[in-house]
């Protein structure tokens, strides 16, 4: 079986083979969600600290907070690498 593995920001990345879900973190029952992974010790967050912009479950009822969105992180799952914009590091 081959390893997939996907980057969900800030150098974190996941297997691809445990994701079930990526989701958007806005609605009550994945809020809720996350509280219950919070409470069981089965929450990640891979945030640094910025907004939660997707919600990653896993087949090990693991919950993993991004601060990539959920568009992206399903771009990377399915293979397409989102674009990555071009940093000038020439100082000007």
């Amino acid at each position: 079986m081959d390893i997939k593995l996907i980057n969900i920001g800030f150098g974190n990345i996941v297997s691809a083979n445990r994701i079930i879900a990526i989701v958007s973190p806005e609605s009550a029952p994945i809020k809720r969600i996350i509280t219950e992974a919070r409470e069981r010790g089965m929450l990640v967050d891979a945030t640094y600290g910025r907004r939660t912009r997707a919600v990653i479950i896993t087949d090990s009822d693991h919950v993993i907070l991004s601060a990539v969105q959920p568009e992206t992180v399903a771009h990377r799952l399915g293979g397409k690498e989102a674009p990555v914009p071009a940093v000038d590091e020439s100082g000007d």
